[in-house]
């Protein structure tokens, strides 16, 4: 058994050899960079040497559950490491890597110790899976899938045709959510392993290659089967058990995919810091532009909100199973949604350099067209405020201001967690931790800035904003009791997949309200940890500045920030700039 230093520098060195391998992105004569990456996405492909390098370091052992050989053992630590990768490509992140994990969970959920050990086998010898849940003709709504995996004596044969499956035709094996039953309702569909080596031959066939604006890398094409049989051991869990593991494997996927795509959020704002000094407007850097300045510093401070909501969910997979369902569609729906919009503001820095598809500014303009594609992946934004609505009225009502917090193990970024087991997560939350840390947050804040100012000399900077933090940590709360408040007066109408408008407008401040909670925990509980990004945490500049953002988008009223936070926010964006440091929580040396 390892001791939290130990696991902790396991993961570092992982991490730090993934950068290695893949060296500086902005050299021109790197064979892994930007330049080789970008001219793989113009023709449409992975970057071969790429992928050699991803099977070097054992991407896909990060994909296993250490009782089968591989690394997995924390969520969090899969979303940390595939940064690395998302931050150069997210077709290489997706294609190469994610897509297999999508299509392993359900297996690591209710697979057979045979299915398991065979999926494993694949991974760890370099092989790729391919998840096939969704049909273009119902998209999120998979319950109404029509293709058929109809029982047989021996086991089942297979008929119809799944669309736009990434790597459906390099991948080994596919996951298949196949009808099983004609009858309506959740018993009506089930979960198929099927290993191509194992098929008859003429059964299945390709169909053609779509072609998309963003991960223009990734293969996505169709597969057609007809009259093909497949024995009784492909099925996953029990017959007509699909919805509900499906259910269970997107908390686990909703989760760890937003944390990994920050690694894009780092590379666009990277990039635009790079414009930023580079450039010379009317004999000055775009830097002393005040508006410059000043997204640079918004979109910092969202990419830090965005990992603390992401923390939150991948380590409540582990703490907080039976709340996971509506933390990891928070996620999934407002991660996305705050890196588009910090893209967006970005752009308008680089100004016309924000179209360049080439050169040092080229990886903008990629992760630009590869956000939207990644964030509708298995679950849009739609659907996962649709998971959150209905439970909102129940939590208002028996949890929020009644519960107890979440626990501080949440928060601490590099604490260990107990190990991941599906069979725990619950298809419904009846409590919400995260949401009754914001209870009484006020108080605490006060109580804790006064500690922390009067500890030492460094903490000098505590008092001047103590008045702002515990005034903004009010706000958050008054606005979850007015949320309960609607909430308690949703009609039922509103509680179905007919919500009104409204219902999902209440769905985004509960999802703002689990950042800003995020956001207090982080701060509250980082503090205690000794480690190089423990100072950056522990300072309350970030969180006033991050919890004021999120109180904008909610139209609570705010109060003025103490002087001086501009600049200290953007000495920071600048240094870790300079000294090739990721912009996250984990503020992590990188290549380049």
């Amino acid at each position: 058994m390892l001791t939290p230093t130990e696991e902790e520098a396991r993961i570092r060195h992982r991490v730090a050899d993934l950068e290695r391998r893949f060296g500086d992105p902005s050299d021109p004569d790197n064979p892994l960079g930007l330049t080789a990456l970008l001219a793989a996405d113009e023709r449409g492909e992975l970057l071969a040497e790429a992928e050699d390098a991803l099977t070097g370091f054992g991407l896909n052992a990060e994909f296993v559950p250490t009782e089968w050989g591989g690394r997995l053992e924390r969520v969090d630590t899969m979303g940390r490491v595939l940064r690395g990768v998302f931050r150069r490509d997210a077709s290489l992140g997706l294609g190469y890597g994610a897509t297999s994990f999508l299509a392993a969970v359900a297996v690591w959920a209710a697979g057979t110790p045979e299915q398991r050990r065979r999926v494993a086998e694949l991974l760890l010898g370099g092989g790729r899976l391919a998840i096939a849940y969704h049909e273009l003709a119902h998209g999120n709504d998979f319950v109404r899938n029509e293709f058929r995996a109809t029982p047989t004596p021996d086991g089942f044969v297979l008929d119809g045709t799944k669309q736009v499956i990434n790597n459906v035709v390099r991948a080994e094996a596919l996951v298949l959510f196949s009808r099983t039953d004609e009858a309506a309702g959740s018993r009506s569909h089930s979960v198929l392993l099927i290993e191509k080596d194992r098929l008859p031959e003429g059964r299945l066939r390709y169909l053609p290659r779509y072609a998309t604006v963003g991960v223009r890398g990734c293969q996505n094409a169709g597969i057609e089967f007809t009259d093909c049989p497949v024995e009784a051991d492909a099925l996953v869990g029990e017959l007509g058990d699909g919805v509900e593991l499906a259910l269970r494997s997107f908390q686990i996927t909703r989760s760890v995919v937003p944390s990994m795509i920050l690694g894009g959020g780092d590379t666009a704002l990277r990039t635009a810091v790079s414009f930023a000094l580079d450039r010379q407007l009317y004999n000055r850097s775009v830097l002393e532009i005040p508006h410059a300045r000043a997204t640079l510093i918004g979109a910092f401070t969202d990419l830090l909100i965005c990992d603390c909501l992401a923390l939150a969910a991948t380590r409540a997979v582990h703490l907080l199973p039976g709340e996971t369902s509506v933390y990891a569609a928070a996620v999934k729906y407002l991660l996305p949604k705050l890196l588009t919009e910090a893209t967006y503001d970005l752009s308008i820095v680089l100004g016309a350099n924000f179209y360049v598809r080439g050169g040092e500014y080229g990886a903008f303009q990629k992760h630009v067209r590869d956000l939207p594609m990644i964030s509708l992946g298995h679950a849009g934004t739609a659907a996962c405020q649709a998971t959150i609505i209905p439970q909102l009225p129940r939590l208002a009502r028996t949890a929020w201001f009644r519960g107890e917090p979440a626990p501080r193990g949440l928060f601490r970024i590099r604490d260990p967690l107990p190990p991941l087991d599906p069979a725990r997560l619950g298809l419904a939350a009846g409590t919400d931790g995260l949401a009754c840390s914001l209870t009484g947050a006020a108080q605490a804040l006060a109580e804790e800035c006064g500690e922390r100012s009067g500890a030492s000399a460094e903490s000098a900077g505590y008092a001047g904003y103590t008045e702002t933090l515990v005034a903004l940590a009010h706000e958050m709360e008054e606005e979850l009791r007015s949320l309960q408040r609607e909430c308690a007066a949703m009609p039922a109408k509103d509680r179905t997949a007919l919500a009104s408008p409204r219902a999902y407008a209440i769905a985004d401040r509960y999802a703002l309200l689990l950042a800003a909670a995020a956001c207090l925990g982080v701060w509250r509980h980082q503090g205690e940890e000794q480690d190089s990004s423990s100072g950056f945490l522990a300072d309350p500049c970030w969180l006033a500045v991050a919890l004021t953002r999120l109180g904008k988008r909610l139209g609570r009223p705010l109060p003025k920030l103490p002087e001086g936070w501009e600049e200290k926010l953007l000495d920071e964006v600048l240094a870790r700039y300079h000294e090739a440091r990721s912009y996250d929580l984990y503020d992590t040396p990188i290549a380049g």
